[in-house]
């Protein structure tokens, strides 16, 4: 199924909660529960693919990242037991939306998934742009998007569904996993590779020579998703979301995770209307 093969109950503490200055607590009502806490628990999907959200110690069972702290705040305010629900796809997990198995799910926000998940604004923005060889041609990331350029990306994640609706002249080469793409760069068989920049650089020194272009082709847009319909529970969690931002309590999260590339993402325009999906050039 692509999750991590077990649902990881209890695995997160509430030592040391992170207290916001929220208005969100008043507004709990019989349906925010019923809409994030059907079963009694807030049961969150996490992609552990996606280091900068969320990473395990698998020697203490232990959960760490920016999703898991947002995690501990919603079901504190909830006053509900957490459940991570974890996954190594984020495909899979959005995939499962309609299914029930999960209440919030946390993952980078577009129109393509908009069909069954609805989104908060987002609470943090990862560059994304390209590694190329050593002796690629390629100097910037507006570079990339000519004729002939072959780029590599893993199919379904949030910046391949950009590419693939933006990339004008460059031929998209979509994947079953960023490690098939990386295989494809080192090959010869792409131009270049598309990735999150903590990400492309792991995998540089893999390839040596290799670079990140300059610039960066989209801010990915990370956000807390609920199935259709659940209107009430994401009104709630868009007001979370505005007070983790507010607050600090995203900053200091993603400074722990020692990541490049990643910032707090701007304030919602409006938190009736937030701005769901905001490239950047």
């Amino acid at each position: 199924m692509g999750t991590l093969g077990r649902t990881l109950a209890g695995a997160i503490g509430f030592a040391g909660p992170i207290l916001l200055a929220s208005g969100a607590m008043a507004d709990i009502t019989p349906a925010v529960r019923a809409d994030l806490a059907p079963t009694g628990k807030l049961r969150a999907a996490i992609n552990y693919g996606n280091f900068i959200l969320a990473t395990k110690d698998w020697a203490t069972g232990e959960s760490r990242g920016v999703a898991v702290d947002l995690t501990q705040e919603v079901g504190k305010g909830l006053g509900v037991p957490v459940e991570i629900v974890p996954y190594d796809s984020v495909a899979v997990m959005g995939d499962a939306a309609p299914s029930g198995v999960w209440d919030i799910a946390f993952l980078g926000s577009d129109p393509a998934r908009e069909k069954i998940m609805s989104f908060t604004a987002a609470y943090l923005e990862i560059e994304a742009t390209y590694l190329v060889p050593g002796g690629s041609p390629l100097r910037t990331a507006a570079e990339v998007d000519r004729e002939g350029v072959r780029v590599a990306a893993p199919a379904r994640a949030n910046y391949e569904l950009y590419l693939s609706r933006n990339l004008k002249r460059a031929q998209l080469v979509s994947t079953a996993g960023a490690d098939a793409a990386f295989e494809l760069l080192t090959s010869g068989k792409v131009d270049a590779l598309a990735g999150l920049t903590q990400g492309l650089l792991g995998f540089a020194p893999k390839l040596p020579g290799a670079r990140l272009v300059e610039g960066r082709f989209m801010g990915v847009q990370q956000s807390i998703a609920v199935p259709k319909g659940k209107d009430a529970g994401l009104r709630y969690l868009r007001q979370v979301v505005e007070d983790a931002k507010r607050s600090g309590l995203v900053a200091r999260a993603i400074e722990r995770t020692g990541a490049k590339g990643v910032s707090v993402a701007p304030p919602a325009r409006s938190e009736l209307h937030p701005t769901l999906w905001r490239p950047s050039p």
